[in-house]
Formats: structure tokens, sequence, C-alpha cells
């Protein structure tokens, strides 16, 4: 059985190679995946090792917790599972339960008066990009 280890602390920038040396010298059979932003891919300071067996999780933990690593001291413990965190935290997915719900970036209010001037509130963003890109031409003329 695998056993999943919590690395934090880790620098924004770091040669993954680097870690996997210092993973590999404690022992074989250690697989390291860091977490990424999602926009910039940048590292979000953590990620998380598998490893085959509970003494070499064990001697990792041992070795490489607390110890520096490109100016950051390393935070290594074993990872807890998700259902086994205390408390009760509320299901944040959306309906069908796949993805998480977020808050609209452009949300609009609607008035009760109806403006028949006014742009479809779905595309009003939209549509002051493409206004703002038209002024920016006529300037350039």
């Amino acid at each position: 059985m695998s056993i999943r280890l919590y690395v934090g602390n880790l620098p924004q920038t770091f040669d993954a190679k680097e870690l996997e040396a210092l993973f590999t010298a404690v022992g074989e059979g250690v697989r390291f995946k860091a977490v990424n932003d999602r926009e910039t891919g940048a590292c979000r300071g953590f990620g998380f090792a598998n490893v085959d067996d509970q003494k070499l999780a064990e001697a990792v933990i041992a070795q490489l917790n607390g110890r520096d690593f490109g100016g950051n001291s390393l935070r290594i413990e074993i990872s807890e599972r998700k259902d086994a965190r205390g408390g009760a935290q509320p299901d944040r997915r959306g309906p069908g339960g796949s993805a998480p719900l977020r808050k609209a970036v452009n949300k609009v209010v609607h008035a009760d008066e109806v403006d028949s001037q006014a742009p479809d509130p779905r595309w009003a963003g939209e549509l002051a990009k493409l206004k703002q890109l038209l002024d920016n031409q006529k300037a350039a003329v």
C-alpha cells in the first residue's frame, strides 16, 4: 500500500530534479508531484510524495523534515485524506456534483425597469471591450 506524504514550504521556483535527488538519497520508491497554480503554472508551495512502504515514509520524514531546500525549511508529514479531516465541510460542488461553484467575475445586477437601449447584460462586458478596441483604432488613425 502506498503512503502519501505532504511536502510543504517549497520555494515558488525550484528544480524538481534536486528535490527528487533528496528523496532518492533516502531510498528508492518515492514519487513526487508538485501542486501548481492553474493560471500561472508556478508552484503553490507544496506537493505530495507517494512512498511504497511505512518504513521508507518514516525515514523520509525523519531525514528531510526541517531540511533547508531553496532557502526554505521543508515541512514533510503524512498526508491526511480529505474524508479523514475533522469537521463537516460543506459540499461546494454545483448541481450534478462535478465542479465547484465559482462567483461570476462580471456579475450583473438586474434593475426593475428595462432600458431598451442598454445592451444584453450577458454580453455587456464583451461589448465594452469591443468599444474600447474601436476607440483605440480611431485614435491611432
